[in-house]
């Protein structure tokens, strides 16, 4: 009888884990459609940016501008984009091992700011050097976070604190998959233009001053793309991870039930064998 009560107290706990993943997924998906329709609005916008910087920096005197001017790298930085919450598969530890590879492997002293709870504590316990950490992304980033986030690093970079910057964050492609992306952040290179056409622009005031006034925004809008990335990201990891927690968790509650259910018919084989036995000792003896 103990091992029965043992199974239903299993089958008890594990069904109240169901109900909180099934609940969680729920929650996950709700934030998932806000998070990639904010994701998908603002891309139209990011994309017309770079384009227009894209050309701009193709002009002659683009690479005498601070922010668009490469220079020899002593210290790299990297930011590290993560969720502040577990619960979402290997979300965050695929971007955690693809940083710390990337630590490993660069060449010229290097630097992390993360942005997120998980690589902050993470690395916080290990000997990086963090020049400055963000311990909480907001659940729906802001343009108020970017630009902080933004006009920090461009003041590391123009200050020489730092050469060169890249981005580590989660790429959103759908619900079901995203993908850890390494970017060069700063100096600012021109984009591909293969995507965007031939066409001749003529720009008023003249391109050096154009770009001048259009970095540090394009600058704020790659950090707040990235944002709204690695948020959606997050979410449909986390979505995806509750799923499979729910549908495994049905799994060991079948059988869960399975071996309950032969667990009694052994108990009561064994109860109807020994009144039989108890019944034939009276006969036997009256």
């Amino acid at each position: 009888m103990s091992n029965i009560r043992d199974i239903k107290r299993r089958i008890r706990a594990i069904d109240n884990i169901q109900h909180v993943t099934r609940a969680m997924k729920m929650v996950a998906a709700a934030r998932l459609r806000r998070a990639q329709n904010r994701v998908w609005a603002a891309r139209p916008y990011a994309y017309k940016i770079a384009e227009v910087v894209g050309r701009l920096a193709q002009t002659p005197k683009a690479r005498e501008i601070p922010l668009a001017a490469p220079r020899e790298v002593k210290k790299t930085g990297y930011v590290l984009i993560t969720g502040d919450r577990g619960l979402a598969g290997a979300y965050n530890a695929n971007l955690i091992d693809i940083a710390e590879d990337c630590l490993n492997k660069e060449q010229h002293p290097a630097a992390l700011l993360p942005v997120g709870g998980k690589g902050t504590r993470y690395f916080l316990k290990r000997p990086v050097d963090i020049i400055k950490y963000y311990e909480v992304v907001e659940d729906e980033p802001g343009l108020s976070q970017a630009r902080e986030l933004a006009r920090q690093l461009m003041e590391l970079y123009l200050d020489r604190e730092l050469d060169q910057v890249k981005l580590i964050y989660a790429h959103f492609h759908s619900a079901l998959r995203y993908e850890v992306r390494v970017e060069s952040f700063l100096p600012v290179a021109a984009p591909s233009l293969e995507s965007y056409g031939d066409a001749d622009y003529i720009y008023e005031p003249e391109p050096r001053r154009l770009l001048e006034a259009i970095l540090p925004r394009y600058c704020e809008i790659r950090i707040y793309q990235a944002l709204l990335e690695a948020k959606a990201s997050e979410h449909s990891a986390r979505m995806v991870a509750m799923e499979s927690a729910t549908v495994n968790a049905g799994e060991v509650i079948e059988q869960l039930t399975l071996s309950f259910n032969k667990a009694r018919q052994a108990a009561i084989t064994k109860e109807i064998v020994e009144i039989t036995a108890g019944a034939d000792a009276l006969k036997a003896h009256s």
